[in-house]
């Protein structure tokens, strides 16, 4: 039996930090009436260096204690590395709709021209099975190389606060991927980690054009409207942010949550 639905039911969309504001905002163009609950996990930030099961544990619990208060109508993990490592086991243990992220590796397959694309992602992400199961299904006649670049994890979070994000992050990322064999012939590049978009005019003129960027905020959005399609919705109050830091953020991290429309941010 399918459970009632309340009209103020909120979608919750969870990230280890701002990068799932790049969902947010596709989120709201496809499906702007539905109340958003933004889940930022800053305490654990960043997960790319943490291990598999670090972060399936971390994950699993913070969204088991955050349905069971919020009783969202749907859990958007805004979050590549946490979907690639903890989507199964987080839609085995909610009763609720879970839409994840995955690094867009079918239409950066069918955008390429010269067949090689570069992704950029966590460490724990450019190394999963799930990458590799994509790659073969999507791009096994093409040449997929793979950088994790770390650094511009904490460059997307700086540049969202107002400051300047780290060139020297940028330059070693672009580098990274340049440098492997084949690197000089990459046309397109994943973004794979939900971060990035947020440097995308940065790592342009890094790469010095002749690169198109591809993510997957678009597509996660167009699949949260079809999963919540015919449902009723109602806003009663502004949406608003949580997150897991156990101390007051800076001004500068809620000045940028203002910018998403989030301007109440509490914890969790």
């Amino acid at each position: 039996m399918h459970r009632p639905i309340a009209q103020t039911a909120p979608v919750l969309l969870f990230d280890s930090g701002v990068g799932g504001l790049t969902v947010l905002e596709e989120l709201r163009t496809v499906l702007p009436q539905a109340p958003v609950v933004y889940a930022a996990d800053t305490a654990g930030l960043p997960y790319g260096t943490k291990t598999e099961a670090q972060i399936a544990a971390r994950v699993s619990g913070l969204l088991g204690r955050l349905t069971e208060r919020l009783n969202p109508r749907l859990v958007c993990i805004a979050c590549n590395t946490a979907s690639t490592i903890a989507l199964g086991m987080v839609r085995d243990v909610l009763e609720v709709p879970i839409v994840g992220t995955v690094p867009a590796i079918k239409p950066a397959a069918a955008m390429t021209r010269s067949g090689v694309i570069g992704l950029l992602g966590t460490e724990a992400t450019v190394r999963q099975a799930y990458v590799d199961r994509l790659e073969a299904e999507f791009a096994a006649d093409k040449r997929l190389l793979r950088h994790a670049a770390p650094g511009l994890v904490e460059a997307a979070e700086t540049k969202l606060r107002g400051e300047r994000a780290n060139p020297a992050a940028i330059a070693s990322a672009v580098d990274g991927l340049r440098r492997m064999p084949g690197g000089d012939a990459i046309d397109t590049v994943v973004l794979a980690c939900t971060h990035f978009p947020l440097l995308e005019e940065e790592l342009t003129a890094a790469f010095g054009g002749g690169v198109r960027f591809v993510h997957g905020a678009s597509g996660i959005a167009r699949q949260v409207a079809r999963l919540l399609e015919g449902q009723d919705f109602a806003r009663v109050a502004p949406d608003y942010a949580l997150t897991t830091a156990p101390d007051a953020l800076p001004e500068s991290f809620a000045r940028a949550m203002a910018r998403y429309g989030l301007a109440d941010v509490r914890s969790v």
